[in-house]
């Protein structure tokens, strides 16, 4: 028996074999990818919203509130928020705490919010020595502060 002549030769396809399109799997880890990149991008801006809408909701709940423990409240706030974005301001006091916090936005503190400011974490709450105008330029100074910081 001679099976020889029922072989045929190899043939080569004409034209190269492409990449493209690309199989079914291929194009389910492309996407796989992109999903991952979208949720971290988009984490990221959430995480970024909720920690300004955190802060800017601890801020309006001392609004009305026109006591130096309100002002402390609001100096910690500031100081929580600089533990997250600038951690080498963590150490600072006094008017290397201002000088920080005012380079930090366009809006500067005047000398009595200034004062206010540094000094309301440290003093008693029933003390009389700044008006409800102070508290209130703090406020709208806090305010500001966080929507260019966060």
């Amino acid at each position: 028996m001679d099976n020889l002549p029922e072989l045929r030769d190899i043939h080569l396809p004409s034209a190269d074999i492409s990449v493209f399109p690309l199989a079914y799997g291929w194009w389910l880890v492309l996407i796989i990818i992109l999903a991952i990149v979208l949720l971290v991008f988009f984490g990221r801006r959430i995480r970024r919203a909720s920690a300004r809408l955190y802060a800017t909701h601890l801020l309006r709940s001392l609004k009305d509130d026109h006591s130096i423990a309100a002002a402390a409240k609001m100096s910690e706030i500031l100081r929580r928020i600089c533990v997250r974005q600038y951690p080498e301001a963590v150490a600072l006091s006094d008017k290397k705490w201002i000088a920080f916090i005012n380079s930090k936005t366009k809006e500067k503190l005047s000398a009595r919010t200034a004062e206010l400011l540094s000094e309301a974490p440290y003093m008693p709450t029933d003390i009389k020595k700044y008006s409800t105008t102070d508290i209130d330029d703090l406020w709208r100074f806090c305010n500001h502060w966080i929507g260019d910081n966060l």
